[in-house]
């Protein structure tokens, strides 16, 4: 009979979502995780060096039927559920008025739609046993308007306010919500997001990904409300910028995301 706990990780074949995957493992969590590319194959199987038992489902959360798919892969372990780490989410750099509508649903449909119907699924089933853990991957970016990443940040704010909303819904239940907000960090974010001639994707001042998955397992084992993921600097950021007024931040947030080339 399986004892450890059980832990679902979605976009868990790189960055964050990996670490947080491989962070929980070596907290004695069991594992389901997901994520859309063939890199989960690979990270799956590291995991299981670490001695956790681990079932990989390869699934594109765009999809409500593969979102279903992946939950049925988690109660078909028959355990119970004791954490879900909702972190799978894509951005998209540029300017609005010039990136296909097709990319910008998708950021929409990954990070917004797919976060709230798994949510749904698993909050449930762990409400009706008064018992579980969800941490749910928003960002600092969810605090400022995103010039030249308008949706990405858009979609940030939408799940820092829903994560900060099922706080205050399940505060008398045994279920907890953590919202983790990590700032720039050093994962291929920035390249699939085409902005690679960012001066953002091109800090030498990302975060690390294993620092923010620490302090977002260790937030979320707590119970807490929300951590800052990564440096003290991101921190510091983070706290300044609720003293600045949104179009301040705009301004701000253009010189880190538009393109350097840009005419």
């Amino acid at each position: 009979m399986d004892t450890a706990p059980l832990a679902l990780v979605t976009g868990a074949s790189s960055g964050i979502g990996r670490e947080l995957a491989t962070v929980l493992a070596e907290n004695g969590f069991d594992l389901v995780v997901n994520a859309e590319d063939a890199g989960l194959d690979a990270a799956a199987e590291q995991l299981r060096a670490t001695g956790a038992d681990v079932t990989a489902v390869r699934a594109d959360l765009r999809s409500p039927e593969e979102v279903r798919r992946l939950h049925a892969a988690v109660t078909g372990t028959e355990r119970p559920l004791d954490v879900a780490a909702l972190n799978a989410g894509v951005g998209r750099g540029g300017a609005f008025v010039e990136i296909d509508l097709e990319q910008e649903l998708a950021v929409i449909e990954t990070n917004i739609t797919a976060t709230v119907h798994l949510a749904k699924l698993v909050l449930r089933e762990m409400v009706a046993r008064d018992e579980g853990r969800v941490l749910i991957t928003s960002s600092i970016a969810s605090t400022m308007p995103g010039s030249f990443q308008a949706v990405y940040n858009a979609s940030k704010s939408f799940l820092q306010s829903f994560a900060e909303a099922l706080v205050d819904e399940l505060k008398d239940s045994g279920v907890t919500v953590t919202s983790l907000m990590p700032g720039p960090t050093s994962t291929n974010f920035f390249s699939r997001a085409g902005m690679d001639d960012t001066p953002i994707g091109q800090s030498a001042s990302q975060d690390d990904p294993r620092r923010v998955a620490e302090q977002g397992v260790a937030a979320l084992l707590a119970g807490k409300q929300k951590v800052t993921g990564g440096s003290v600097g991101t921190k510091l950021q983070q706290a300044t910028s609720g003293l600045l007024p949104d179009r301040l931040k705009a301004a701000l947030h253009r010189r880190m995301a538009e393109p350097i080339d840009r005419d």
